[in-house]
């Protein structure tokens, strides 16, 4: 079967290659993968700024779809032409995970990556896919949508509530029609005026550029009557204290993510006085998984998908998303 590996450290070293087809044991799911698309966390890994220890070559990417073409015995989940989505924390049903699945039972690295033609799973670690959307679509919901809606489900959203988003990637997106879904205003930060006005038409209701406010977090702020907002999806990391300069008395701050770096400097002033609750979200469980992608079909929200790419084009395709011009996900066809 065709495979992409990386035999170094580098978008640059990613090959194209061929790898024999998994076999299918008991208990186990033989997928045919359709799709597949990029979180941060692949990049990060090729950067090595995650991960830096990880043994080459391997097969990067956590997040795909694709069909049921063999079962094992005793598989009682699934059946062949089954269309299913494989989960990104394999063992994390309910609950909170381990630090042994958070360490160990990730797809994508330390286990085997998507970006091959076939991956076989354990039948407890997939979901049935959404009957609404493509596999391509459905590649994009592993992490980007559930990290999303675990995020907000942690910040105990609720109708009237005032959600910030920082930038115009997956998970921001995805908070975003999430927590309209929720029948909450949404305030979503940028750099670019034009990736504003295209959240804006996904039902953003207050938009603020950052590359021309630094102190964005008081303009938030303002936007809510100075009351402050009640959840933040935290996306960068360095940004955290002007996350919790905006926040209201009793809310809460969902890190997601470090695109922006690492290291934060806060008071611990911003934490006390305001009651607030800080939370780093951990992707989902599949429980969760599941609920989402009921949702998902009940309500009809569409991923928003930047760009797709063959699998043979797949070093471009990440160094679209390094340049940080897109909006959405980026999907890879296999």
């Amino acid at each position: 079967m065709r495979a992409v590996e990386a035999v170094d450290f580098s978008i640059g070293s990613l090959r194209l290659c061929d790898r024999p087809v998994p076999t299918v044991r008991d208990g186990e799911v033989l997928i045919r993968i359709e799709a597949a698309s990029l979180n941060y966390r692949d990049l990060a890994i090729l950067d090595q700024k995650f991960m830096p220890h990880l043994k080459l070559p391997y097969v990067p990417c956590s997040d795909c779809s694709g069909e049921v073409v063999s079962i094992g015995d005793g598989v009682t989940r699934f059946k062949e032409g089954d269309r299913v989505i494989p989960v990104y924390t394999q063992g994390w049903y309910s609950g909170k995970p381990t630090q042994q699945q958070r360490t160990t039972k990730t797809l994508g690295a330390p286990l085997s990556g998507v970006l091959q033609e076939y991956i076989v799973v354990p039948e407890q670690e997939a979901v049935m896919a959404a009957e609404s959307l493509s596999p391509q679509e459905c590649a994009t919901l592993p992490i980007a949508a559930l990290t999303a809606w675990n995020a907000l489900e942690q910040g105990g959203i609720k109708s009237g509530d005032t959600v910030l988003v920082q930038g115009t990637g997956g998970v921001a997106l995805y908070a975003l029609q999430f927590a309209k879904m929720a029948g909450a205003k949404v305030i979503l930060t940028s750099s670019s005026d034009v990736k504003i006005a295209q959240a804006k038409l996904l039902g953003a209701d207050v938009g603020i550029n950052y590359s021309k406010h630094e102190n964005w977090g008081a303009l938030a702020k303002e936007a809510t009557g100075g009351r402050g907002v009640d959840i933040v999806i935290e996306t960068t990391g360095y940004t955290l204290a002007e996350s919790l300069s905006c926040v209201c008395f009793g809310g809460f701050v969902g890190v997601i993510g470090f695109v922006g770096g690492h290291e934060a400097t806060i008071s611990v002033k911003s934490l006390l006085g305001p009651f607030v609750r800080v939370q780093g979200i951990a992707v989902g469980s599949r429980l969760q998984f599941e609920a989402m992608v009921r949702a998902i079909d009940h309500v009809g929200i569409k991923p928003v998908i930047d760009s797709s790419f063959p699998l043979e084009k797949t070093a471009e395709a990440f160094e679209h998303l390094k340049s940080a011009k897109h909006v959405g996900k980026i999907v890879l066809e296999i």
